[in-house]
């Protein structure tokens, strides 16, 4: 068995419109990797049958999640974990964050981590430039600590928690006398030393004097400014500085991008980022969880480097039948028994294709090898697909190496094999509740012969009464499906298990010609009955190949 890295996931999923083999394959597979150490997850690539239904809620075993498309997700690259910050940072803080971790976008988040906004390097380049805008610190309900912070200062009167909400920001270089008739109450004064100063700002209502040039603030100014309501903070930096810095206190929140935000989620497909990205001017973007909760951010850069989802394949090697994105996933192993249209791979992989009647049948054999035992319930599992597989040994794929492995899976399970085939076809042909469309998908294969493509599909019924049932259901829907699907033929198998016969349907403008050519029988109006035909794999399809091969010549 091949060689896997064990650090990263590896879906193990078998073809779209999955059987029992399909699904119990692909459990019994990933049971088994991670025994061997690996991190492999069973996946389904649609519906569930009920015949599936049935045996995974006979031995217990919930049902592998939905994987409809292996394409590369935003989860699938490398994310920046840059954690987000509070709205009320200061834009000083920010750009010296930004700085100091050489990223030019921060995401703005509330403790829930719920996505608040972004701010940009630009946006605080803009911010800086507004020279004019006095009362921009008011208006974006700045903290006194924001400018304490920004000051590199010292509040000596006054709370830091509390926010300016009114009053704009002077320069107290004046006389006295024209302080008077500018400071307003509310303002934020910047000053020197001067005490006439100080006193005439405080005597103004203002809301909160600063004190630059390392100068401590008299007592007999404190006190007058306790009066007063009055706050005073206290610089090492001259006026000048101050005077530049202290918009810079300004919250985040304040300039932040809060609306028609270009995000992703993480399971938002890369090729959707690509287009994404090309039409806006941000370089980094917020990437949120499942539960819509910030969780890094991605850039342009990080697109180049996509880690490609790790799949194995087990019961198909064809296109036609595999999960969407499979040309964009890398393949690391198929395992199989079909005949051989195996898919295009990037590298090397292990490919282990043998004429069983089974998937399962393989993969019992690959616990063996290993030395892995068999729990009871992954036993169940890989019996059932062989029972359903064969149509309990009736099947011309069944090899005595199926049946002897089927029996062998029997005494593991503790399970009666005619008894619970019985129950468990039963299960599979109960159309209670079923539509056409969910009866007709429950079994379904594309193949393609050349430029050619059919479909083909398969139901089995243990009584007349459930066939004949069946076919009045799918038969007049089978030209819908060939619109559907985008095929010109569809053949459908409604098969006799005890009578061990096969009625099959058709449609399409080529395909009584080609079951005629076929198997040397014509068919009366959009059927044909075809005694011992049980197998889709060995009976049907080599015979149909070869006749639409004839047919296109």
């Amino acid at each position: 068995m091949p060689n896997t890295d064990v650090r990263r996931k590896v879906n193990v999923i078998g073809h779209q419109h999955p059987d029992t083999d399909s699904i119990c394959s692909a459990i019994a597979y990933a049971y088994l990797k991670k025994k061997l150490g690996i991190n492999a997850e069973a996946r389904r690539a649609g519906l569930l049958n009920r015949e599936t239904e049935f045996v995974l809620k006979y031995f217990g075993v919930k049902s592998p999640r939905l994987c409809t498309d292996v394409s590369p997700q935003v989860k699938d690259i490398d994310i920046r974990c840059q954690p987000g910050v509070d709205g009320n940072m200061s834009l000083k803080s920010a750009w010296m964050l930004m700085r100091s971790v050489e990223i030019d976008t921060l995401c703005i988040t509330n403790p829930k981590k719920e996505l608040l906004g972004i701010i940009t390097i630009r946006d605080i380049a803009t911010a800086n430039m507004d020279l004019l805008d006095t009362a921009v610190l008011s208006k974006a309900h700045t903290p006194y600590k924001n400018v304490v912070q920004t000051l590199e200062g010292k509040m000596i009167l006054g709370d830091e928690d509390a926010v300016i909400d009114k009053g704009n920001i002077f320069i107290g270089a004046a006389t006295p006398d024209a302080m008077e008739e500018y400071v307003k109450e509310g303002d934020m004064v910047i000053l020197s030393n001067r005490y006439e100063s100080q006193l005439c700002a405080i005597e103004c209502g203002a809301g909160c004097i600063i004190i630059c040039g390392g100068l401590a603030a008299p007592k007999t100014i404190i006190a007058r400014a306790s009066e007063k309501g009055c706050r005073i903070i206290t610089t090492p930096h001259p006026i000048y500085d101050v005077a530049k810095l202290i918009s810079q206190a300004a919250p985040i929140s304040h300039y932040m991008t809060k609306d028609n935000i270009s995000k992703f989620n993480l399971n938002t497909p890369v090729e959707d980022a690509h287009k994404v990205m090309a039409n806006v001017r941000f370089r980094y973007f917020p990437v949120l969880n499942d539960n819509g909760l910030y969780c890094g951010v991605i850039s342009r850069r990080n697109l180049l480097n996509v880690h490609r989802k790790q799949i194995i394949l087990v019961d198909h090697n064809e296109k036609t039948q595999a999960v969407d994105g499979l040309d964009q996933a890398e393949i690391l192993e198929i395992i199989d028994h079909h005949r051989l249209k195996a898919v295009e791979t990037m590298n090397p992989v292990y490919f282990r294709n043998v004429p069983m009647g089974c998937t399962c049948t393989i993969v019992y054999q690959m616990f063996h090898e290993n030395n892995v035992e068999i729990p009871k319930d992954i036993a169940g599992l890989l019996l059932s697909a062989i029972l359903s597989d064969t149509l309990m040994f009736r099947s011309p794929t069944c090899t005595p190496v199926d049946k002897a492995v089927a029996e062998e899976l029997a005494k593991i399970a503790n399970v009666n094999i005619p008894q619970y085939a019985e129950q468990m076809f039963e299960a599979g042909a109960d159309l209670t509740g079923k539509n056409a469309e969910e009866i007709f998908l429950s079994d379904f294969k594309i193949f393609s012969r050349g430029d050619v493509r059919f479909g083909v599909g398969q139901g089995t019924y243990m009584t007349k009464k459930s066939k004949v049932a069946a076919k009045k259901l799918v038969g007049p829907y089978l030209s819908k499906a060939a619109a559907y699907q985008g095929i010109p033929m569809i053949f459908y198998m409604f098969t006799d298990v005890p009578g061990e016969s096969t009625d099959l349907m058709f449609t399409g403008p080529h395909a009584a010609a080609i079951i005629e050519k076929a198997f040397h029988v014509k068919p009366q109006g959009d059927c044909a009955v075809l005694p011992g035909l049980m197998s889709r794999k060995k009976q049907l399809i080599p015979p149909l190949m070869a006749a639409i091969q004839e047919e296109m010549q």
